[in-house]
């Protein structure tokens, strides 16, 4: 069975850190940060469009990531980037380590 988007979800478009560089968003965008070509029903104005990171076109909604709610989805997502998160991310503040 073919998993599709819910309406108003956006969950992919908020969660995950896009390191690429986005229209209005020229640094990427950091996780949990709502992107900037959301529109105002949640829906992707790139969607289409040769300038949209391949990295939003090449991820597909799937049973285990969306759920049956945006909560799951939301949470699936973080959960995914925090794992994935190396000090080399960009996006998220570096820990201190200098001795004082």
């Amino acid at each position: 069975m073919e998993t599709k988007c819910r309406p108003g979800c956006a969950a992919c478009c908020i969660a995950p850190s896009i390191s690429s560089q986005i229209p209005g968003m020229q640094n990427g965008k950091p996780a949990g940060v709502r992107c900037i070509q959301l529109d105002d029903r949640d829906r992707c104005r790139l969607f289409g469009d040769p300038r949209r990171p391949q990295v939003c076109s090449s991820l597909q909604p799937a049973a285990d990531m969306c759920g049956d709610t945006r909560e799951h989805a939301m949470h699936w997502l973080t959960e995914l980037e925090r794992l994935t998160f190396t000090t080399a991310d960009r996006h998220l503040p570096q820990r201190n380590t200098t001795a004082v």
